[in-house]
């Protein structure tokens, strides 16, 4: 009969002793739901951000000056491409089976004038390519941060081998890798 008092006096809200109160427990839920919210709208500012969602509204607030169609039109138009002649080369592999890099690229060059001085100093291009192409292993080439550190050097060796030349970009043509 003692035991069935002492379920009495539980269901009741009695409670024994060290019993929280009933509403400390609701309490920490909803705090946790509010922190759960904030945590999910600041990601997705977060995320607006860094993809570039938010600049019109950026714009707007800070009231930066948008670009003229004169100026967008000019920056496209002027844009000359230069082909450089494809290169394959064999890559760096510590086993017996050899693997090959055939590459492609263009050449984007801010004027049509820059052309005759890129062909002046190819030979100088094309070794520097070479050198950089035959020094990598199949493992620097994975994914898309391979690709874009493959980029990165070759515009870096682009660069200095035809110096008073501004290259804007390297674009791939073509990659194989075998």
């Amino acid at each position: 009969m003692a035991e069935e008092d002492e379920d009495d006096d539980m269901e009741e809200g009695g409670g024994g002793e060290g019993a929280a109160p009933p509403s400390s427990g609701g309490k920490k839920k909803l705090l946790i739901i509010i922190i759960i919210v904030i945590l999910l709208v600041l990601g997705g500012l977060a995320g607006a951000y860094f993809t570039g969602l938010l600049d019109p509204v950026i714009k707007m607030i800070v009231g930066e000056p948008q670009a003229t169609s004169e100026t967008v039109e000019g920056e496209v138009g002027s844009s000359v491409f230069y082909e450089l002649p494809a290169l394959t080369v064999n890559l760096n592999t510590a086993g017996r089976k050899a693997r090959f890099i055939k590459i492609q690229v263009s050449l984007e060059l801010e004027h049509e004038e820059d052309k005759p001085k890129v062909e002046a100093v190819i030979a100088r291009v094309m070794d520097n390519f070479n050198v950089y192409l035959r020094e990598l292993r199949i493992e620097d080439l994975d994914g898309s941060a391979g690709m874009y550190r493959l980029r990165e050097e070759l515009l870096t060796r682009i660069r200095a081998a035809v110096a008073p030349v501004r290259v804007r970009d390297i674009l791939f043509k073509e990659m194989l890798i075998q």
